[in-house]
């Protein structure tokens, strides 16, 4: 049992640092619009450690003038909270905000065994809850199963381009010579140094990116599923960050890294819960054919050249692709679209995204950073024009560091579009 006056002080902290934000002057998120207000169920914030998620909370709550109270759990004083703590966190809170206050933010709660529990609890007495948490399968999972039907998930990631761009101040809208360079500026170090907010402006990156990674790895990996073999799983992180956009070999896994196919395939698997990989499936009306030879991808690109001994070969096309599978997850989340890759055989020609409403193509997008020369411009689109008989799919779209324009190419047309004027879209 942790002293109450010890919850107290804690919580009484929180209230003041609170007191001092400024939400106007915080950038834009997307994710924003997501939120249900006035509403019994709990609203579910969940992504990467140090994303924003309860920045988006605070924001979307004070701009809104909604009175709440506000609990941070990834505090060194409530690091040993139980479940018999909770009511007395509960007390705490009315102590301090009030017994009517009628919203309540539980930040990175997840590591309290049985909260799920307490939260079902506190719906049942009319409290409007906001959650917040690092881990995907036990927030979906959990509350799947003991909140059915009584909760919205709102996935947040790092800064999209959009965001960066807004945070820095650049713009987006001006035709002048200047403004045109100062964004492709922008978006050559957004796709090398990425989105995350706190990271902005900071001088020594590889510092803050090594410590994110160890946080993820030590505290939502390893701490929840009891990760013996850290080292291993250290390994196999660096190793999908620097083979970032590629298919997952598992075979190739477990002889790298001297363990068991079934680990390799269980310590991806955390990885992508605690959010660090994000998994593509490959499109097919099979199911045991979408399981195999998923493709990884980073949740951020600032993570792939700022760690030690980084000695990923530098490629744009790969770090682009990187960034549009992010987008596609933002943008598809708003519209309740699911995104896949296409490729049929291990010889044939690859689409990166296989945009689907349910089990239809809505969008075939295919990425690459240049199709100057005529090789690049012919592989890149024939993989489209291929893919779209296959799946009765004319909505053609090639993202390039290109100008925009209109292409016929065996009586299709593809919808070739300058990546920063694709990224900025809102």
């Amino acid at each position: 049992m942790i002293d109450e006056k010890i919850i107290l002080q804690a919580l009484a902290e929180q209230q003041e640092e609170i007191r001092g934000y400024k939400p106007q002057k915080w950038v834009s998120r997307k994710e924003e619009s997501l939120f249900e207000f006035d509403t019994k169920m709990a609203q579910v914030v969940i992504g990467v450690r140090r994303s924003g998620k309860s920045t988006l909370c605070h924001k979307v709550l004070l701009e809104r003038g909604i009175r709440y109270g506000y609990v941070n759990f990834d505090d060194d004083r409530l690091a040993d909270m139980q479940v018999s703590d909770l009511n007395t966190v509960l007390s705490c809170v009315y102590q301090l905000y009030g017994t009517d206050v009628p919203y309540l933010v539980l930040d990175e709660i997840q590591d309290v065994d049985g909260w799920y529990l307490f939260v079902n609890r506190l719906l049942r007495t009319d409290l409007h809850i906001f959650v917040t948490g690092s881990n995907a399968k036990l927030l979906s999972g959990e509350l799947a199963t003991h909140l059915t039907g009584r909760y919205n998930e709102i996935r947040l990631y790092p800064f999209s381009f959009s965001e960066y761009c807004q945070y820095h101040h650049i713009d987006t809208q001006g035709i002048t010579t200047k403004a045109d360079a100062e964004r492709k500026r922008a978006f050559m170090d957004y796709i090398h140094d990425g989105g995350f907010p706190e990271m902005q402006g900071l001088h020594n990156k590889r510092a803050y990116v090594q410590s994110l990674i160890e946080a993820i790895l030590r505290k939502d990996i390893q701490k929840r599923f009891s990760i013996r073999n850290i080292e291993a799983l250290r390994k196999l992180a660096h190793h999908l960050i620097n083979n970032a956009c590629q298919e997952v070999n598992y075979e190739e896994l477990s002889e790298l890294l001297g363990i068991a196919d079934k680990t390799a395939k269980k310590y991806v698997d955390y990885l992508s819960q605690a959010f660090l990989i994000q998994l593509l499936t490959k499109h097919s009306f099979k199911s045991k054919e979408r399981i195999r030879n998923q493709k990884a991808y980073i949740v951020d690109t600032g993570l792939e050249g700022n760690r030690e001994n980084a000695l990923a070969p530098e490629n744009l096309g790969w770090r682009l692709e990187n960034v549009v599978y992010l987008e596609l997850l933002r943008r598809c989340a708003h519209d309740c679209l699911d995104v896949y890759y296409h490729k049929p055989d291990s010889r044939a020609k690859e689409v990166d995204f296989v945009v689907c409403d349910k089990n239809k193509a809505v969008e075939l997008i295919q990425v690459a950073y240049e199709i100057d020369s005529q090789r690049a411009y012919d592989r890149e689109t024939s993989s489209l024009v291929k893919t779209s008989n296959t799946l009765s799919c004319n909505h053609l779209t090639l993202i390039a560091f290109s100008p925009t324009r209109d292409v016929e190419v065996e009586g299709k047309t593809i919808h070739i579009v300058s990546a920063l004027e694709w990224l900025l879209r809102v």
